[in-house]
């Protein structure tokens, strides 16, 4: 890679819903699908979507900070999930739908904290914003089939999407 790139990991629920929003971004080079924070080796998503092998579904996000900066990248995920539930993301329950900043360096961490600061200083929500910062760990990516799905599956995407109820959350929140 590039030494200039770098690397976000965000968990947001469904990582199919977690795409699109960063990948239109000049600067964001590739983001993908897959899983973090686990205790089970190169886990497949019949694994993961148990609950029990301790992984979120996730999106990495390799971008050019001289196009776009980290502050940037987080402005775009909070308003993509509801940063108050614990049990996961809309109609997606369970440990593996938590929502999480995975951060790569210090510098991250330190911008991921205030960043949450903010949002909670915001008034925005009035219950507590529950989104945990963690060290990001090994990252595995998702099965081919689970990548780009916006673009690949389209009709299927904006279906379970629509009923999710993220939308309208998105739409009442922010």
């Amino acid at each position: 890679m590039n030494n200039q790139l770098e690397k976000a990991t965000f968990a947001g629920g469904c990582f199919w819903c977690m795409v699109k929003p960063f990948d239109q971004w000049d600067g964001v080079e590739s983001v993908t699908s897959g899983y973090t924070g686990g205790h089970v080796e190169n886990p497949t998503y019949e694994q993961v979507k148990t609950g029990t092998t301790g992984h979120y579904e996730a999106v990495q996000i390799v971008f050019d900070p001289n196009k776009i900066n980290y502050e940037t990248i987080l402005d775009l995920y909070w308003p993509q999930i509801d940063p108050t539930d614990e049990g996961g993301q809309f109609h997606d329950r369970g440990p593996q739908y938590r929502t999480a900043i995975f951060v790569h360096n210090d510098t991250q961490k330190e911008l991921a904290e205030q960043s949450k600061l903010a949002l909670h200083n915001s008034g925005r929500f009035k219950q507590p914003i529950v989104t945990t910062i963690l060290p990001a760990s090994t990252f595995y990516p998702a099965e081919d089939y689970h990548q780009d799905f916006y673009k690949k599956n389209e009709k299927e995407y904006k279906e379970d999407r629509a009923k999710s109820g993220r939308d309208d959350f998105i739409h009442m929140h922010w």
